[in-house]
C-alpha cells in the first residue's frame, strides 16, 4: 500500500506524456456536479456521477489510438470500486487522529475542471476524476477503496505538469495518501509519502510556501508518532513549518495556532509543562478568534492546556479546562462519545489525584457508562476506565469492588490485547495486591505467579520487572511463612538485580539483600542474616550516605540480630548510632524513633538496667505523644504505658503498676482491641516473654 515512485514522480508509459485528446463537455461536468453532491453530502447522487464520467473516459481510452490500453483498464478498476460495499467502516476513525485538526488534512477538497470545448490532456482529467471519486470514499469512512484510487490516480499524473491549475497534482495525492496511512496508524508508510511530497516541492522551481510548511508539519506530526523517545526531529520541522506560516500568513491565522499546538505537543512529552501551557494558550486564543468557543479545534486545544494543568498539579484550572472540553465534545459529538468518556475519565483522574474517592469514583463510572453506549465494552479505553476505577476503590477500601473492576477490566485486555501485553501484568499485579492486602496470601500468590509467567514469556530473563515481580512473590511467600521459598525467590531476583548496570551495586541491590537477611533472621541463620545486612548497609551508604531513613532501617535490622544472638553490648551500641540517624534524618517527632527508644529500652530491661528502661521509655511517650497529637486511643501510646508498667512491677513497686496497667487497659478498650492485648509480668518480643531482676546498682 506504499506508493512507490521514481525520480520523484510515478512512472509514466513511453509516448504518453503529451498527448491532447478533446475531452467532451460532459464529462467535466460531471466531475463536477459530483463535487456539488460532496458539498451537499449527497455521497450517492456523487458516486454515480463521478462513475458516470469515469465509463465514458473509458469509452474515449477505448476508442482512441493515442491512449493504451492499460490506462483504460486502471479506469475500469476505478468504476468497479463503486460495485464494492460501500460505507465500510475501516482502522481510519480513529478518533484522535479524525475529529482534531493535526494540520495533517491538507488537499481535502475535491478539484473542479474548466468546462470549456477544447483539447485537454488526457491523464489530468483521468487523475482528477479519480482524486475526486478518491475524495469522496474517504468521506464516507471507506478508506481502503480511497487508497485504491489515489493510487491509480498517480498513474495518470506527469510530474511536470503536478502544478497545473487545470488538474490535480501528485503532491495533493501523495498528502492524501499520507493522510489515510496517518489515520490507520501506519506511520511509516505515512512518512514515506509526505516525504515524498516534501522532496517534490523541493526540486519545484518555484514551489508554494505553504504546500511546503503544511508538508512539512506533516513529517514533524509522524516524527512525533515514531519517535515518543526523541522528538527533537518533529520540534524542528514544526518550528520550520511555523516561521512559514507567520512569515505568510500572520501570526493570527489558524494554520499557525495549529502547528503552534503541535509544538506544544512536543514540549508536553518532554515533560516541559509550563512553556506547554504558553504555546496551547496562544494557540487557544487563535482558534477561539477564529472559530468561536464552541469547536472541536478550540476543544483540543483547551484540552490540552488542562493536561499541562493537570500535569502542573494545578488542579482547579485543570478541571476547569476540562469541563470546558466536555462542554464541546458534548455539544459537538453526542453526550455519547468517546471522547466524552474519555474527558469525565480525566476529570475522574484529578479528583483521584486530590484523595477525594468519592467523586472520583462517580466520574469513573460515569465515564464507564459512556464508554461502553459509545464503543462497546470490548475496547483499551474501556480497560483503562475500569483500572483507574479499581484503584480509587481499592484506596477508599472498598476492594471487593475493585477487584471486580479489576477482573472486569482484565478480561477485555485479554480479548483485545496480546496475551502477553505488559498492561495485563499490572491487573493481575493489582488483583494480586488487594489480596495479599486481605491477607489472603495464597490467592495472591496465584495471581503474582501468572504475572511473571507472562513476564518470562514477554520479557529477558534479566529484566527489572521480572526481579521486581519475584521478590513480590518472595515477600508474600514471607508472610506465609514458606521462608524457603522466599528465599529462592529473592535470590532470583537478586541475581537479576546485580547483573544490571554492568553489576554495579544500586539500591535495587541492598534492598534485595535486607529482604534475604530477613527471610534468614525467621530461620535462625542470625550469622548470614548478619552479613547480608552488612553487605546492604555498605551498598546504602555509599550511595546514599549515611544519614539517611534506609540507612537507619538497616542499622535497626543489624541491632536486632545482633540481640537475638544474644549480642547484647553490640545490640545496644547499633540500635543507638540507628536513633542517632533517625533522629537526624527524620527528626526527632517520629515513629522510627520512637520504636526505637522502645528497643533501646527493651535491651536494658532485658540486661536488668530498670532505670535506664524507664528513661527510653518515658522519652518513647513523650515523643508518640507528639506524634499523635494527643489522640486518645493510640495503640503505641497504651503498649508504651504497658511496658512501664512492667518495668514497675520488675520493681516490686506492685502498686503503682496496677495504676499503670490500668491506664493502658483503658486505651486499648477504647480502641476497641482486647483486654489480652495487656501483657503483665516481662514484654513480648520475637514471640518470646523475656523476664529479668533488676540488675545491682553500679559500685
Amino acid at each position: 500500500s506504499i506508493v512507490s515512485f521514481a525520480n520523484g514522480g510515478p512512472c509514466m508509459e513511453e509516448g504518453s506524456k503529451h498527448r491532447l485528446i478533446y475531452v467532451p463537455p460532459s464529462i467535466v461536468q460531471l466531475n463536477n456536479l459530483g463535487i456539488s453532491h460532496i458539498e451537499c453530502e449527497n455521497y450517492n447522487e456523487a458516486e454515480t456521477s463521478f462513475v458516470r464520467a469515469l465509463r465514458q473516459l473509458r469509452e474515449i481510452a477505448y476508442s482512441s489510438n493515442q491512449v493504451s490500453d492499460q490506462l483504460a483498464v486502471v479506469l475500469k478498476d476505478c468504476e468497479d470500486l463503486s460495485l464494492k460495499q460501500r460505507g465500510m467502516k475501516t482502522e481510519s476513525e480513529d478518533y484522535l487522529r479524525s475529529d482534531y485538526d493535526e494540520g495533517m488534512h491538507t488537499f481535502s477538497d475535491p478539484v473542479r475542471l474548466a468546462v470549456t470545448p477544447r483539447e485537454e490532456n488526457f491523464q489530468n482529467v483521468a487523475s482528477t476524476i479519480v482524486y475526486n471519486f478518491a475524495q469522496l470514499k474517504i468521506r464516507i469512512k471507506n478508506d481502503q477503496q480511497g487508497l485504491e484510487l489515489l493510487t491509480r490516480a498517480l498513474h495518470f499524473v506527469k510530474l511536470e505538469e503536478s502544478s497545473n491549475n487545470d488538474g490535480v497534482g501528485i503532491v495533493a495525492i501523495l498528502h492524501n495518501v499520507g493522510h489515510i496511512h496517518y489515520r490507520s496508524g501506519r506511520y511509516q508508510d505515512a512518512l514515506i509519502n509526505y516525504q515524498g511530497a516534501s522532496e517534490i516541492l523541493g526540486r519545484a522551481s518555484n514551489p508554494d510556501p505553504l504546500c511546503m510548511a503544511a508538508s512539512v508539519n506533516c513529517i514533524g506530526v509522524l516524527y512525533f508518532h515514531l519517535a515518543k523517545e526523541d522528538p527533537t526531529r518533529a520540534l524542528s520541522r514544526f518550528l520550520d513549518a511555523l516561521s512559514i506560516q507567520r512569515a505568510i500568513l500572520g501570526h493570527n491565522h489558524p494554520h499557525v495556532a495549529t502547528t503552534l499546538n503541535n509544538v506544544g505537543r512536543v514540549y508536553f512529552m518532554r515533560g516541559e509543562y509550563d512553556t506547554a501551557l504558553q504555546l496551547y494558550l496562544e494557540a487557544l486564543k487563535i482558534r477561539r478568534a477564529a472559530f468561536g468557543s464552541n469547536h472541536l479545534d478550540v476543544g483540543a486545544t483547551v484540552y490540552n492546556a488542562g493536561q499541562s494543568y493537570h500535569q502542573l498539579r494545578q488542579f482547579k484550572e485543570a478541571i476547569q479546562f476540562y469541563e470546558e472540553f466536555l462542554s464541546i465534545a458534548q455539544s459537538q459529538l453526542g453526550k455519547k462519545h468517546r471522547d466524552v468518556a474519555v474527558m469525565l475519565k480525566c476529570l475522574g483522574s484529578v479528583y483521584h489525584e486530590m484523595k477525594n474517592h468519592d467523586k472520583a469514583i462517580v466520574l469513573y463510572k460515569e465515564a464507564l457508562s459512556v464508554g461502553v453506549e459509545a464503543i462497546g465494552e470490548i475496547d483499551p479505553e474501556i480497560a483503562s476506565i475500569l483500572n483507574k476505577l479499581g484503584n480509587a476503590l481499592y484506596e477508599q477500601g472498598d476492594f471487593a469492588a475493585a477487584i471486580e473492576a479489576y477482573k472486569r477490566g482484565l478480561d477485555v485486555e485479554r480479548t483485545i490485547l496480546d496475551p502477553c501485553h505488559p498492561n495485563i501484568v499490572v491487573t493481575l499485579t493489582n488483583i494480586g495486591q488487594i489480596h495479599k492486602f486481605r491477607q489472603e496470601l495464597d490467592v495472591a500468590i496465584s495471581w503474582y505467579e501468572e504475572a511473571l509467567r507472562i513476564q518470562r514469556l514477554s520479557l529477558p530473563s534479566d529484566h527489572p520487572r521480572i526481579a521486581m515481580t519475584l521478590s513480590n512473590i518472595g515477600m508474600l511467600h514471607y508472610q506465609n511463612r514458606s521462608f524457603s521459598k522466599a528465599l529462592d525467590m529473592y535470590q532470583e531476583s537478586l541475581t537479576i538485580r546485580r547483573g544490571a548496570d554492568d553489576g554495579a551495586d544500586n539500591l535495587e541491590v541492598a534492598a534485595t539483600l535486607n529482604s534475604i537477611g530477613l527471610v534468614l533472621f525467621k530461620m535462625q541463620q542470625y550469622s548470614f542474616a548478619l552479613e547480608v545486612f552488612m553487605q546492604s548497609l555498605k551498598i546504602r551508604q555509599n550511595l546514599i550516605g549515611y544519614i539517611h531513613r534506609d540507612v537507619s532501617i538497616i542499622l535497626y535490622n543489624i541491632a536486632t540480630v545482633q540481640l537475638e544472638s544474644g549480642d547484647e553490648e553490640e545490640a545496644l551500641k547499633t540500635f543507638e548510632e540507628t536513633l542517632r540517624v533517625e533522629r537526624a534524618a527524620l527528626g526527632n517527632d517520629h515513629i522510627d524513633v520512637v520504636m526505637t527508644l522502645q528497643h533501646i529500652a527493651q535491651v536494658h530491661q532485658q540486661r536488668g538496667c530498670l532505670h535506664e528502661a524507664l528513661e527510653y521509655l518515658n522519652e518513647a511517650l513523650e515523643t508518640q505523644t507528639r506524634v499523635s497529637e494527643g489522640h486518645e486511643e493510640d495503640i503505641t501510646i497504651a503498649q508504651i504505658i504497658n511496658q512501664i508498667g512492667n518495668i514497675h512491677l520488675q520493681r516490686r513497686d506492685t502498686s503503682q503498676a496496677m495504676e499503670i496497667f490500668a491506664q493502658a487497659l483503658q486505651i486499648f478498650r477504647r480502641a476497641g482491641r482486647p483486654d489480652t492485648d495487656l501483657l503483665v509480668r516481662g514484654f513480648k518480643y520475637y514471640d518470646m516473654s523475656m523476664f529479668h531482676p533488676e540488675a545491682a546498682a553500679a559500685a
